[in-house]
């Protein structure tokens, strides 16, 4: 008498999955329910061959809706590496509920030769009626899974009808209370702060910049940017509303920003960047004005000439410009206001870093403070492009009338004289935030 050739090994991995992380940190949780159900059901079946492996595949608080779940990735991993033969879950849903998403993990299991099984819908996906039944099932779970989607979506809509607050993140000027906007006093006086600035400068940039140097943050604590303003100056949850798609309706909480002040500020926004910018520009004054001038002493004036949509700034010679046709006595009638003042800058900072002037900043900064510390004067020498860089065009005109005795311009170059006296308050200036850094 033969005997029965031994059943070969099936290795099962069991794959458990809760949508919510509700209950997870109950010490007996849905998991560990459904890996319980598998594990009783794998150990019935253990005359043919099937050992549970020690793996565990979870995902606790991961929809059913994307295959982008951890313990459903490693799952996938270990089957292509060759270590699964059957994989077991609960109900055909804690893999996956969507059909299309269904049908590509049959598709990794048939590759493999690996078996689904699911031990309250009982079926084997190796077999045409095991496929069929599958089919069936996973269309009803998609189906539960879209009625319950446009379900939420129409109770969403209907509590925007009313005005209710609906979660997300919460907007600078309001805090959650009981599940309500109640205002926020503080940030909801920077947010008006924020729309009547606008107001008055016209300029998002201009007002970014001045936002960052008054260190101003939003609502997670970073810095503010000119996208932030645009988000906020376009929320008519300010106005008092709550909108949902597109549509707004009278909202439960208290408005921050009156109508009027709403107005004026779209009316601004309605206008291109474009021309907001060049409005910037215009009101902006030229950095050298005033300061430039011809070896022979002829003043350079700004100028601007416009073609098109396009604005050319200029610096041109006063013989040219009462002359109004032919050259300057010394050859120049215009030189590119861009290009100018580029130059002038780089030989400023080229300067600063000049032993000579380094130590003339000394000596101005202790007139100025005689608790000035030399290391910290260089240091702040150093740090002058930075500084620079973050200061405002007008503050730009400002500094550098303080800095630039004259600006000559000469068939040989750009000659730049430093008022060094002026380095002193420049310096104090620059080492005012340090000092209030080491005091706090």
């Amino acid at each position: 008498m033969t005997e029965a050739a031994p059943k070969r090994r099936l290795r099962c991995a069991i794959y458990t999955r809760k949508s919510s992380e509700e209950g997870l940190d109950m010490e007996f949780n849905s998991l560990d329910a459904q890996r319980e159900s598998c594990e009783a059901y794998i150990a019935s079946q253990r005359a043919e061959g099937w050992a549970c492996m020690r793996e565990h595949y979870d995902d606790g608080g991961f929809s059913g809706g994307t295959l982008d779940r951890p313990g459903l990735k490693t799952l996938i991993e270990d089957i292509e590496d060759g270590l699964v033969d059957v994989v077991v879950v609960y109900k055909i849903d804690r893999l996956s509920r969507s059909l299309m998403d269904f049908s590509r993990l049959v598709e990794v299991f048939d590759k493999h030769g690996v078996t689904f099984i699911s031990i309250t819908q009982s079926f084997n996906t190796t077999t045409s009626m095991g496929r069929l039944t599958l089919n069936i099932l996973l269309s009803f779970a998609q189906f539960e899974r879209e009625v319950t989607g446009e379900r939420i979506r129409d109770k969403f809509a209907a509590s925007r009808a009313k005005g209710m607050w609906m979660g997300g993140f919460v907007p600078m000027g309001y805090d959650v209370v009981d599940r309500k906007l109640i205002v926020n006093e503080p940030e909801a006086a920077t947010v008006r702060h924020m729309f009547q600035r606008f107001v008055e400068l016209g300029s998002a940039t201009t007002l970014t910049r001045e936002l960052v140097a008054n260190h101003v943050l939003n609502k997670r604590g970073k810095p503010v940017d000119k996208g932030f303003l645009y988000k906020l100056f376009r929320n008519r949850l300010y106005l008092g509303e709550a909108v949902h798609k597109g549509t707004s309706y009278p909202g439960e909480h208290q408005a921050i920003i009156d109508q009027p002040l709403w107005d004026q500020v779209h009316a601004i926004l309605q206008e291109s960047p474009r021309q907001r910018a060049a409005n910037t520009r215009a009101q902006t004054p030229a950095l050298l004005k005033g300061l430039m001038f011809t070896s022979s002493g002829v003043a350079m004036t700004p100028t601007a000439t416009k073609k098109g949509s396009r604005h050319y700034r200029y610096y041109t010679s006063m013989d040219a410009i009462r002359n109004r046709a032919g050259e300057g006595t010394d050859g120049f009638v215009r030189l590119n206001a861009g290009m100018v003042e580029n130059t002038v800058i780089q030989q400023i900072r080229g300067l600063l870093r000049t032993p000579e002037v380094v130590t003339r900043a000394v000596a101005s900064a202790k007139a100025k403070d005689p608790q000035a510390d030399e290391s910290d004067v260089v240091t702040a020498l150093a740090n002058f492009d930075s500084l620079w860089e973050s200061l405002f065009p007008a503050e730009q005109a400002r500094i550098a009338r303080i800095l630039i005795n004259r600006v000559t311009v000469s068939p040989q170059g750009l000659t730049v004289d430093l008022r060094t006296e002026g380095l002193g308050s420049i310096i104090c200036d620059m080492l005012a935030p340090r000092q209030l850094e080491q005091a706090a």
